[in-house]
Formats: structure tokens, C-alpha cells, sequence
């Protein structure tokens, strides 16, 4: 039995989290952490029931996340929520996505690989020079803007993911979120207002045009949403591509099966949200009292949801310390929808809206890795390290393939 409670913004923490994670579910379901106002928990079924259950609101984002993104469709609750979330779901899923969008992932894909494949070294880090720009420049060419500008949304997307993980309260990371709210809005508003009167053939112009029941998104409607877009769309995917690829190299047989099977992928993105989920936790606030693995919730409390304590919780997944994509309870078909088994995107009415564009651009960008880079490996001597709290995700990942013969 443990007897003092693992603090998940300890330096012991933030090397690896799984240990406490595991020491949390077993003897701390339910924590006060003092340090950052909320209740941990972190068993499965209880992170399942606070995603499900309309107890447990989205209220908190209204600090946690307003002051830089401005109200989001992710804080809305009721009709408001129901409506904002028909008119943008459309773009992200069905015909939209495969038509329109999915020749943009593609080549976003072909030019971030070609100038590796192009030095001929066969060596490549493939979070640097691949996963942490590529959403980024996807969203950037969905929208319609201009490519010049994927540079500047990446230092934006970067300062808005380190102000949503601020636990701490580190001033400095707070001000700079403030410095890229005003910054993003000062850029998008007139792009937003210009694209009204001139719609075209993207994104942004669908979000522009979009009505239902009379109901269309005002301009700081959208400019709220193109920033969660890119807080969330970008870094979930970012992490996702190099932890699923990360994750397969650590398993080589795994690894082999995967560039047998491309139909594998998904499952492999499955086994990845579980295993090693980009966000590892989700707040959320109490309406009134509720009682959970080791005691009630207050009313009006801040709740932490470990996802990635959740993910490995042994009465839910059978031997959850081990990464495997043939494991039989976590079924593909459901993975990419508000029934998810992984947790890793909420469920319910707040299941993460991007889902399928975020599986799309995984699959399309590990396939053209595969395809441009065989042989794939790890290079020698590398030990994968993973960093971040809130959100977590390796901090490179250098490889080795056979390059093209000159």
C-alpha cells in the first residue's frame, strides 16, 4: 500500500507518469490536489462516468480556456452546444473530409517528407522535421490561408499548447498565451470578415457560410474556433503520429505487421491513445455533489480526469503496461467515435469533433513514411523520452532507413 500520494507536478511525475498513475488508481481514486484547485481521479469506469454524465459540465474552461481561445464550442452546454457543433462537424467528417480535405493532407504529407527523402543520409528526426508541423500546416491549407504564414501559426500553436498545459501557473507562459490571443485575433478577424464577402472553396469559408435553423457563426465564433482548432487538432495529432510510430519501432514485430497490413494503422492509432495518449488529462465541474471511487465531489469542484491513468487501468483493459495492436478489447470499429474505449478524445457530447481528421491525417502520414522510408528503425543508441504534463509526447524521435539509391 502506498502511503503518500504521488503529486503529478513532481519531477518524479513528469519523467513517467505511469508508476503514479498506478499508485493513484489503487490507493488515491479520489485526491485533492492542493497545488492546482482540482479532485484527481482516476480510475476507468470513474473517467468514463465524469465524460458521460451531464454532472460533470465544462464550466471550467471558461478560466482554463477563454482567456485565449475566447468561448468555444467545447465550454457550450445544451441547444447552444448542439447547434454550434452541427454547423462545424460536417467539415471534419463523410465526403467533406475525403474530397475536399484529404488531397490537402496528402501533400502537406509528400512536402514534409520529400526534403528528407531528398538528402539521401537515411537519417531522419521525425518529430521535428515531420509530426510538430504537419497538422499545423494542414489546418493552415484547410482554412485557405496562405502557406507563407504555416511558420507563424506553428509559434502560435506552440505558446496556446504550453498556456493550456500550465498547471503551474507559470506567469510567463501566461502572458505569452494572452500575447497570441490578441496576435490571432488581429490576423483572422479581417481574413474571417474578407472571406464572408468572398467565399471560396475551404475551410474557413464553410465555417463562414454555415447556417442551421437561421443560426450562422459570428466572426468570433469562427476566430474562437480556428484557435482550439489549432490547440487541439494540432497537438493531438503531432503527438499521436510520432508516439504511434515511436511505439511500433519499440516493437518491431508489431512494426512488420503494420507495413504488411496498412489496414492495421487504425488499430495501431487505437492502441496508441490508449497505450500513450497525447492528452493525458481532461477538466472538467461538478453541478452538485457526486460520489465516486473513494468518496464524493463537492459541488462546484474542479475535476482532474487522468486519461492516462484510466487507459491503464487493469479492470478495464487486460495487461494495460503493454502496447499491443491484436488486443481484443479495444475494438477498431468504435475507437474513432463518441463510443470510444480509449478515452484519449472524451466521449459523449464533447467527444473531440476533429476525430476522424485526426485518424485520416495519422494514416495518411505514417503510410507515406512507410512507403518513403524502408527499413525504418530506430537509430542506435536511442533511448525515446516523453515529456509534458498535461499534454505528453516523445521529444524526438531520430531514425534510420534506407535511402533511395542515387
Amino acid at each position: 500500500m502506498v502511503r503518500e500520494a504521488p503529486d503529478i507536478l513532481s519531477p518524479e511525475f513528469a519523467a513517467d507518469p505511469y508508476p503514479s498513475y498506478a499508485a493513484l488508481r489503487e490507493s488515491f481514486p479520489l485526491l485533492w490536489h492542493e497545488a492546482t484547485g482540482s479532485y484527481l481521479i482516476s480510475r476507468y469506469a470513474d473517467v468514463q462516468r465524469a465524460f458521460r454524465d451531464e454532472v460533470f459540465t465544462t464550466r471550467n474552461y471558461e478560466w482554463q480556456l477563454e482567456p485565449v481561445h475566447g468561448r468555444t464550442l467545447v465550454q457550450m452546454s445544451g441547444r447552444e452546444h448542439a447547434v454550434r457543433r452541427a454547423l462545424v462537424a460536417p467539415a471534419f467528417r463523410g465526403r467533406m473530409l475525403e474530397e475536399k480535405f484529404l488531397p490537402v493532407i496528402e501533400e502537406n504529407a509528400r512536402e514534409l517528407i520529400a526534403p528528407i527523402t531528398a538528402a539521401r543520409t537515411g537519417t531522419a528526426e521525425l518529430v521535428q522535421d515531420f509530426a510538430t508541423h504537419f497538422p499545423i500546416n494542414v489546418i493552415v491549407d484547410m482554412l485557405g490561408l496562405d502557406k507563407a504564414e504555416h511558420p507563424r501559426f506553428h509559434a502560435w500553436y506552440t505558446a496556446i499548447v504550453a498556456y493550456f498545459g500550465n498547471l503551474a501557473q507559470d506567469p510567463e507562459v501566461t502572458a505569452a498565451g494572452h500575447r497570441t490571443r490578441d496576435e490571432l485575433a488581429a490576423y483572422m478577424i479581417p481574413v474571417i470578415q474578407d472571406r464572408r464577402r468572398h467565399p471560396g472553396d475551404d475551410l474557413l469559408s464553410v465555417l463562414c457560410t454555415a447556417e442551421i435553423d437561421g443560426t450562422r457563426m459570428s466572426d468570433e465564433d469562427i476566430k474562437a474556433f480556428i484557435s482550439i482548432l489549432f490547440a487541439a487538432g494540432g497537438e493531438t495529432t503531432d503527438k499521436a503520429i510520432s508516439g504511434l510510430v515511436g511505439n511500433l519501432l519499440a516493437h518491431p514485430e508489431q512494426l512488420a505487421a503494420v507495413r504488411a497490413d496498412r489496414g492495421l494503422i487504425a488499430q495501431a492509432l487505437a492502441e496508441t491513445l490508449r497505450f500513450t495518449p497525447p492528452v493525458q488529462m481532461i477538466m472538467r465541474e461538478t453541478a452538485e455533489d457526486v460520489e465516486l471511487s473513494g468518496g464524493v465531489i463537492p459541488a462546484g469542484s474542479t475535476v482532474n480526469c487522468l486519461i492516462g491513468a484510466a487507459n491503464r487501468d487493469v479492470d478495464r483493459f487486460a495487461d494495460p503496461d503493454r502496447f499491443d495492436i491484436f488486443r481484443t478489447d479495444l475494438p477498431t470499429r468504435s475507437a474513432f467515435t463518441a463510443a470510444a474505449d480509449h478515452l484519449a478524445f472524451a466521449l459523449g457530447r464533447h467527444f473531440c469533433v476533429g476525430a476522424l481528421l485526426a485518424k485520416t491525417e495519422v494514416e495518411v502520414g505514417v503510410n507515406q513514411l512507410l512507403d518513403a522510408m524502408p527499413g525504418l528503425a530506430l537509430r542506435e543508441d536511442c533511448v525515446l523520452a516523453q515529456e509534458g504534463v498535461f499534454t505528453r509526447g516523445l521529444t524526438s524521435l531520430p531514425v534510420r532507413f534506407t535511402p533511395a539509391a542515387g
